[in-house]
């Protein structure tokens, strides 16, 4: 097991930021590998989308009868369906699912790329004149941004429905009243943000997955170590990307 220094911690930093730098040199230069992009783009959404649908009719469900005693407390249960649309939009939703994405599309990224690091088929690729940089990397990352804001509209689409069904449960609202409600307090000043910062949540969980993988080392053992080091770092990372998300979307609220 690698153990943890500051000067592993700093050196592990310095490393993912050459391999950052070395994504944003190659996405930009032909050759574009548009069919493996697609490939992956299918592969990323595709096999998410039952996880990721679950989850938010879940979460509506549950956000909603989670609030509605306290709504009703004070006796503002007719603002449930503004309250709970707000909420999962903005914030819920989209950190979930960047949660779910960073240990389901994180850790099978890192495994898959190790254990092509480990078998030597990356070293091959080079042998033959193929880029296995941009062949491997620079698609699943792409893949990963362009999928996750996919992923997010779609669950926030079905997250609301359940939280139709959630109000339902504790009392009578016709869809059309519900969905007037929705959207009399529900803006793009809402939607926007979530979907922007999904998108740099696609892209720290891709490089984190992919940088792991890439630089897989210590046979079959460490491909477990780097899938299991991708899921922490990635969700650590979609933390931090969400507050200063959060900040910034405060300072522009103020002006």
């Amino acid at each position: 097991m690698k153990r943890y220094t500051l000067k592993t911690f700093l050196i592990e930093i310095g490393s993912i930021t050459y391999f950052t730098g070395k994504f944003f040199r190659e996405v930009f230069k032909p050759r574009y590998e548009f069919s493996e992009l697609i490939r992956q783009c299918f592969y990323i959404g595709n096999k998410t989308l039952p996880l990721v649908a679950v989850t938010g009719l879940i979460m509506g469900l549950v956000i909603t009868i989670q609030s509605h005693p306290s709504l009703k407390a004070f006796g503002a249960e007719s603002w449930l369906p503004s309250v709970v649309s707000v909420s999962l939009v903005r914030e819920i939703i989209p950190v979930i699912i960047a949660l779910i994405c960073a240990g389901k599309i994180g850790s099978s990224i890192s495994a898959e790329l190790g254990s092509m690091k480990v078998t030597e088929q990356i070293d091959a690729m080079e042998v033959s004149g193929t880029n296995p940089f941009k062949y491997l990397v620079v698609t699943r990352v792409v893949a990963t941004m362009l999928m996750l804001p996919l992923l997010v509209i779609l669950s926030d689409t079905i997250a609301l429905y359940g939280a139709y069904l959630g109000i339902n449960m504790k009392q009578e609202v016709s869809f059309q009243l519900y969905t007037n409600q929705i959207f009399q307090k529900l803006t793009f000043g809402d939607i926007i943000p979530s979907i922007i910062k999904s998108f740099f949540f696609g892209f720290g969980i891709g490089i984190i997955g992919c940088f792991k993988g890439y630089t897989t080392k210590n046979g079959t053992q460490g491909v477990g170590e780097a899938a299991n080091s991708a899921v922490v770092a990635a969700t650590f990372v979609v933390f931090i990307i969400d507050l200063l998300a959060a900040q910034i979307s405060d300072i522009f609220q103020m002006t």
